[in-house]
């Protein structure tokens, strides 16, 4: 269904995760659907200062629908990435995550609390390393299939391997090269 203030909803994928499905009502591969996260839906960097991606994200506030769609910048402040930054569109709510957390999806990068990743890639039932955490190093994102693994890779090169960094956040305007990729923007 269309996101309250948006234009849309995030856009899934069918199992090979290039196929859009046309509607927001496709039931999730979490919930034993045939709805997933398209590959082109994991982040990239832009320079060795600021990269684009997606979340999952809780802030105090604000409604599931309220922050579907949005955008924020991360400056991180500590570990390895201290002084960069990404933009991320929010695109899940995450049961599992805390007031003012985001959760970056970087496959490989541990599947959590709802796995849609054994049946869209037939990855062990934790996902790739970790249930909480993914996998513990750039060469174990070779194990992850080929048309994902430029995702992994970037949490080692770009993310230099950082673990939950601390950061600060603000509210941005969506880059049209995140918009293009989930189809969702929101008007407010």
């Amino acid at each position: 269904n269309k996101v309250s203030g948006s234009n849309a909803y995030v856009k899934s994928c069918r199992r090979d995760g290039v196929t859009r499905w046309s509607d927001g009502n496709t039931v999730s591969g979490c919930d034993g659907g045939e709805a997933f996260v398209c590959n082109s839906q994991m982040p990239w960097a832009i320079n060795d200062q600021l990269a684009y991606g997606f979340a999952a994200a809780s802030i105090p506030g604000l409604t599931e629908q309220q922050r579907c769609c949005a955008c924020y910048k991360l400056d991180f402040t500590s570990g390895p990435v201290v002084g960069k930054s990404i933009i991320v569109q929010v695109v899940n709510s995450g049961p599992d995550v805390n007031p003012n957390q985001f959760d970056l999806q970087i496959p490989g990068g541990g599947v959590g609390i709802r796995n849609a990743c054994s049946s869209q890639w037939n990855a062990p039932s934790d996902g790739w390393g970790q249930r909480y955490g993914g996998v513990s190093s750039r060469q174990d994102c070779y194990s992850l299939p080929a048309a994902i693994r430029d995702g992994c890779l970037f949490r080692f090169d770009w993310f230099k391997g950082a673990d939950n960094p601390t950061m600060v956040y603000s509210k941005v305007t969506c880059p049209a090269e995140l918009v293009a990729r989930t189809e969702c923007s929101r008007s407010d």
